[in-house]
């Protein structure tokens, strides 16, 4: 399945600002959405674990109600570089 293709099919919470996201191609991980959350304004409102943890899936990726999101390719790419760190 080409990677521009991959959805986020799953998300639950696991702490923090980590969900574990499982992909439409069937890889899963634990994705840590804290950089984003501190860099960009956008994601401000999801320093709020009570927010944060209102996320959604709109079937592409993960979504929260003012709009934040991550494109799913940057989340799998994410995904598979993490689970190759876990394997090494």
């Amino acid at each position: 399945m080409p990677s521009n293709s991959v959805t986020v099919s799953k998300a639950e919470y696991v702490k923090d600002h980590i969900l574990e996201l499982t992909f439409s191609d069937g890889v899963r991980a634990e994705i840590d959405f804290a950089p984003w959350i501190e860099k960009y304004p956008f994601f401000a409102p999801l320093k709020a674990l009570d927010y944060f943890c209102n996320f959604s899936l709109d079937g592409w990726t993960v979504v929260w109600p003012n709009g934040a999101d991550i494109a799913p390719e940057t989340l799998h790419e994410l995904a598979v570089k993490s689970l190759g760190e876990v394997a090494a």
